[in-house]
C-alpha cells in the first residue's frame, strides 16, 4: 500500500458522498429512495467515481431493517457492477455494536467490502440567530473503547476501513493504530475540513476542524510524514473543488472526495449541482494535474482491500 509521490501521475480515488444528511430542500438533485441512489451512484461511477458512500432515506432505523433498506439500494447495483465501491454510515443505539450491527448482513447481501471509522469526538455545531454555536447542537462522542471496536469489526469482517478525520486530535488516535500495526488492512483517511456553514449547513459561521486552506493541508500533511496511507480531501458545508487544498492535495498524491453530503456554494451556480456535476469536475481537476480517475477495481488495489 503506497501513497502517490508529490505531482506523481497515480489513479486518483474519486469519492462520492451522494446524500448523507442533505434534503431536498438544500439541494432537489439529492437521490433518498433507493431506486435514486442506484441511478446516481451508477452515473457517478460511469463518471469517474471509483467509491460512492450514501446513506438510506430514515435515519434511526433498527440495524435489521437499516440493513434491508441499504440492501434494497445496493444489492441490485452491486450485481450488475461487482466491483463497485460503496459503504454506508453509522447507525444508532446506545452501543457502538448497536451503531454497527448493520454492517455484518450487508457484508453478505450488497458485496460490502469497506467499513467505517469515527476516531474521535466533537461537538456537532450550527449557528443560532446570534450567529453562536446554538444550543440545540450537541457533542458526537466516539469513545476510545467505541473505537476499538470499529476497527476490530472491520478487521474480522475483512473490510477496509474508511476513517473519517474531522479534527487533528482524531487523525492522532488513528496514527497511534498505524504505528502498532493495529490498522486493519485497507484504511484510507478522509480528511474533513470545516467550511463556512458546517456539518448541516444550517447558518453561517459555525463550523468544526480546520478550515481547506493550504496551511491547514500542510498541517496534516506534516503529521502524516512518513504514513503510507491513502488519504483525501473534502469539505463539509463548502466546496472543496474551489478550495485552495483541492489542487494541492491532487498535486500531492491525495483524491477526492465530493457529492452532495458535504457540497454548499454561496454561488447561484454552484447551489444546486448534481453529485455527477461534481464528480465531472473532480475528473477535469485531476486531468488539468496529470492523473486520471482509478476505476473500481484500481482503487480496490491503491487501498489494498482484503478481498
Amino acid at each position: 500500500m503506497t501513497a502517490a509521490a508529490p505531482g506523481a501521475a497515480a489513479p486518483i480515488i474519486i469519492e462520492a458522498a451522494i446524500n448523507g444528511v442533505t434534503r431536498p430542500e438544500r439541494n432537489p438533485h439529492v437521490p433518498l429512495a433507493p431506486e435514486d441512489i442506484r441511478r446516481a451512484a451508477g452515473a457517478c461511477y460511469d463518471g469517474g467515481a471509483s467509491v460512492v458512500h450514501a446513506h438510506h432515506d430514515e435515519f434511526g432505523l433498527p440495524a435489521e431493517v437499516g440493513a434491508a433498506r441499504y440492501a434494497e439500494a445496493w444489492a441490485p447495483l452491486v450485481a450488475e457492477r461487482p466491483d463497485a465501491l460503496w459503504y454506508p454510515t453509522i447507525g444508532s443505539g446506545p452501543t457502538m455494536a448497536d451503531k454497527l450491527a448493520h454492517i455484518e448482513p450487508l457484508v453478505a447481501t450488497a458485496g460490502l467490502r469497506i467499513g467505517l471509522v469515527d476516531p474521535g469526538c466533537m461537538n456537532l455545531t450550527w449557528a443560532d440567530d446570534d450567529g453562536l454555536p446554538a444550543r440545540e447542537s450537541h457533542p458526537y462522542v466516539n469513545s476510545i473503547a467505541d473505537i476499538r471496536y470499529a476497527f476490530e469489526l472491520c478487521e474480522r469482517l475483512e473490510l477496509g476501513p474508511s476513517i473519517a478525520i474531522y479534527e487533528p486530535g482524531w487523525l492522532n488516535n488513528t496514527l497511534a493504530f498505524w504505528r502498532r500495526g493495529r490498522l486493519p488492512r485497507g484504511a484510507m483517511l478522509k480528511l474533513y475540513f470545516g467550511g463556512p456553514n458546517g456539518y448541516f449547513a444550517r447558518g453561517r459561521g459555525v463550523s468544526f476542524g480546520l478550515a481547506p486552506t493550504a496551511k491547514a493541508l500542510d498541517a496534516y500533511l506534516e503529521m502524516l510524514e512518513g504514513c503510507p496511507l491513502p488519504w483525501s480531501v473534502t469539505v463539509m458545508g463548502g466546496d472543496i473543488l474551489r478550495s485552495p487544498a483541492c489542487r494541492m492535495a491532487v498535486m500531492a498524491g491525495g483524491h477526492l472526495h465530493v457529492g452532495l453530503e458535504d457540497h454548499w456554494s454561496d454561488d447561484p451556480a454552484r447551489a444546486h449541482l448534481t453529485n455527477e456535476a461534481l464528480v465531472a469536475e473532480a475528473v477535469e481537476i485531476a486531468a488539468s494535474c496529470g492523473r486520471r480517475p482509478a476505476t473500481c477495481a484500481e482503487a480496490a488495489e491503491i487501498l489494498d482491500l482484503p478481498r
